[in-house]
C-alpha cells in the first residue's frame, strides 16, 4: 500500500475535504490504486504522510471510486499550482536562462515567488530577446495589479487580460514558458521523485548511453528504468526525452511515471512492458504463435504514429526493437527522444529502416517515418527477420543502391498480397505520394481482407 504500513488516520471530516485538480494522467498500478485524467476532479479523503494520499474521483473515468493517487500529481482547484505559466521557486537568474532558451518565443512568460519580498510574486516577460521582470502587487482588499490603475481578483484573471492585450507591458503575454529538465533544483517539478522510492533490479538492456533496468517504485509497482552513464552525452540532450514524453500522451506511446535529474545517473522512469522488445517477441516460439496477419491492426503500431503525425513529430527510428509488448500483446512505440543519426559510412546508422532522402540528405519527416513502418510490417510478417534477406552485413553504398533502384523486398511468405502493397506503398520513392498513418490506420483497420488470413508458420 505505497509503503503506509502503520494504521491510517482518520479521514478528514467532509466540511474540511478539499477538491483537487489533475495536472497529469494517471493509470492505476494496483487494485488500491484510483485513475484519473488531467483536468478531472478529486476529493482528497485522506493525506497521509509521505506520498500517496487517499482520493475520491468526483469527475471522469474513476467518477465516485475512490483509492490512492500520487500527491505530485494534483494539485488545489483554486491553486496556481496547476498552471503551466507558475514556477514557483525559480529565481531571478534562473528564469532569465530559462526563458532566453530555444524553444521560447516573443512573450514567453512565467511567474514566480519573488526573492526579496517573501509571499509576493513576480511576473517575467521575453521581449526581443531580453527578460522584463515585474512585480506583482496587491491591494488591500487583495486585488493583484502590475498597473495600480488595473488590479484584478485573481493571478489568473491577470494572466488572461494580458495575454490579450499589452496596456503597459513591455510586450502582450503569449506561451508559458517551455519547462526544461536538468541537474539544478529550479527543474525539478511534479514528475521528479526520490531517488530512494526506486530499487532498480535486474538488467534488461545496455547501450552506448546507458542501461535500462527493470525496477521496483515505492515497492509496489515494477517500473522500466533508463540510466544516463555519467559522461556519456549531455544530460539534458538525455532528459529532451523525458520532456518529450510528457507531451506526447496515447494509450500506443510508452507513458511516462517519472524522472530522478538532482543526481547522476539521471533516471527516466517508464511503465514497463514484460515481454521486451517486439523484435525479440516475433523472434521467440511465443511471438509465433500468436502472429496473424491482423496483428499490425491489432497490435496498434499505426494508431501510435498516426498520434505523433498529428502532434508534428517524427520519431526517426522506427522498428520492430523500438516497440514494446506488454501483457495481452499490448504493443507500444518506444525510444522517442534520442534518435538522432548521421548518414556516414561505419556510424550506427539503421540503414535498412531509414528512407532514401533519410540516407542521401539526413532529412526526416514523417513521411521517413512511414517508410520505416513498411520495413516494420515487413519485420512482423516474417517474424522478425532481417530486412533485405541475404545482405547479412549490407554497406550503406549497396542500401542506397537498393532504395535508389526501387529494389524492393519481395512479399513475403504467407503474407496476402493487400498487405504486401500497403508495404510498397510505404516504400515510395517519392515521399510525397507515400500514404499517412491516418490513411494506413485506416487501411489496417478496415480491410476485411487482412481478417480471415493467418499465415502458416513452420
Amino acid at each position: 500500500m505505497h509503503g503506509i504500513q502503520c494504521s491510517l488516520p482518520l479521514p478528514f471530516p467532509p466540511l474540511l475535504r478539499q477538491k483537487y485538480v489533475a495536472l497529469f494522467d494517471y493509470s492505476a498500478r494496483t487494485e488500491e490504486d484510483l485513475s484519473f485524467n488531467t483536468g478531472d476532479t478529486l476529493e482528497i479523503l485522506d493525506k497521509s504522510p509521505g506520498e500517496w494520499w487517499i482520493a475520491k474521483a468526483l469527475s471522469g473515468v474513476s467518477v465516485s471510486k475512490q483509492g490512492y493517487i500520487p500527491a505530485n500529481y494534483v494539485a488545489p482547484v483554486e491553486s496556481i499550482d496547476a498552471e503551466p505559466w507558475y514556477f514557483p521557486d525559480t529565481k531571478r537568474l534562473d528564469a532569465e536562462k530559462m526563458l532566453v532558451a530555444e524553444g521560447n518565443n516573443q512573450g514567453a512568460f512565467l511567474i514566480r515567488n519573488s526573492e526579496t519580498q517573501k509571499g509576493d510574486l513576480a511576473l517575467s516577460v521575453l521581449d526581443k530577446g531580453k527578460v522584463k521582470h515585474y512585480k506583482l502587487q496587491k491591494l488591500e482588499n487583495g486585488h493583484i495589479y502590475v498597473s495600480k490603475t488595473k488590479p484584478f481578483p485573481t493571478i489568473k484573471e491577470l494572466v488572461e487580460y494580458y495575454t490579450t492585450q499589452a496596456n503597459g507591458l513591455c510586450v502582450r503575454l503569449g506561451e508559458p514558458c517551455q519547462k526544461t529538465y536538468g541537474l539544478s533544483y529550479n527543474t525539478v517539478d511534479a514528475w521528479e521523485i526520490k531517488r530512494t522510492s526506486i530499487q532498480l533490479q535486474k538488467k534488461l538492456g545496455a547501450g552506448q548511453f546507458g542501461e535500462v533496468y527493470e525496477g521496483l517504485w515505492n515497492g509496489t509497482t515494477y517500473v522500466a528504468v533508463k540510466t544516463l552513464k555519467p559522461g556519456s552525452m549531455d544530460p539534458t540532450d538525455f532528459l529532451r526525452e523525458a520532456q518529450i514524453m510528457k507531451k506526447l500522451r496515447h494509450s500506443k506511446l510508452i507513458q511516462l511515471y517519472a524522472v530522478c535529474t538532482t543526481e547522476e545517473p539521471i533516471y527516466i522512469i517508464t511503465e514497463l512492458m514484460k515481454n521486451g522488445s517486439l523484435l525479440e517477441y516475433l523472434q521467440s516460439h511465443k511471438g509465433a504463435t500468436v502472429l496473424g496477419v491482423d496483428c499490425p491492426r491489432k497490435w496498434g503500431v499505426a494508431s501510435g504514429m498516426a498520434y505523433l503525425e498529428l502532434q508534428n513529430y517524427i520519431h526517426r527510428d522506427l522498428a520492430a526493437r523500438n516497440v514494446l509488448v506488454g501483457e495481452n500483446n499490448i504493443c507500444k512505440v518506444a525510444d522517442f527522444g534520442l534518435n538522432v543519426y548521421e548518414a556516414k559510412e561505419g556510424t550506427k546508422f539503421p540503414v535498412k529502416w531509414t528512407a532514401p532522402e533519410g540516407i542521401h540528405e539526413n532529412r526526416f519527416t514523417i513521411k521517413s517515418d512511414v517508410w520505416s513502418f513498411g520495413i516494420l510490417l515487413y519485420e512482423i510478417m516474417t517474424f522478425g527477420q532481417m530486412p533485405y534477406p541475404g545482405e547479412i552485413h549490407i554497406s550503406l553504398r549497396k542500401i542506397i543502391f537498393l532504395v535508389r533502384s526501387v529494389l524492393m523486398m519481395s512479399c513475403p511468405p504467407h503474407c496476402p498480397t493487400v498487405l504486401h502493397n500497403i508495404m510498397m506503398d510505404c516504400w515510395k520513392e517519392n515521399e510525397q505520394i507515400r500514404p499517412t498513418f491516418e490513411t494506413l490506420q485506416w487501411q489496417l483497420e478496415e480491410r476485411a481482407e487482412l481478417k480471415s488470413l493467418v499465415p502458416k508458420t513452420s
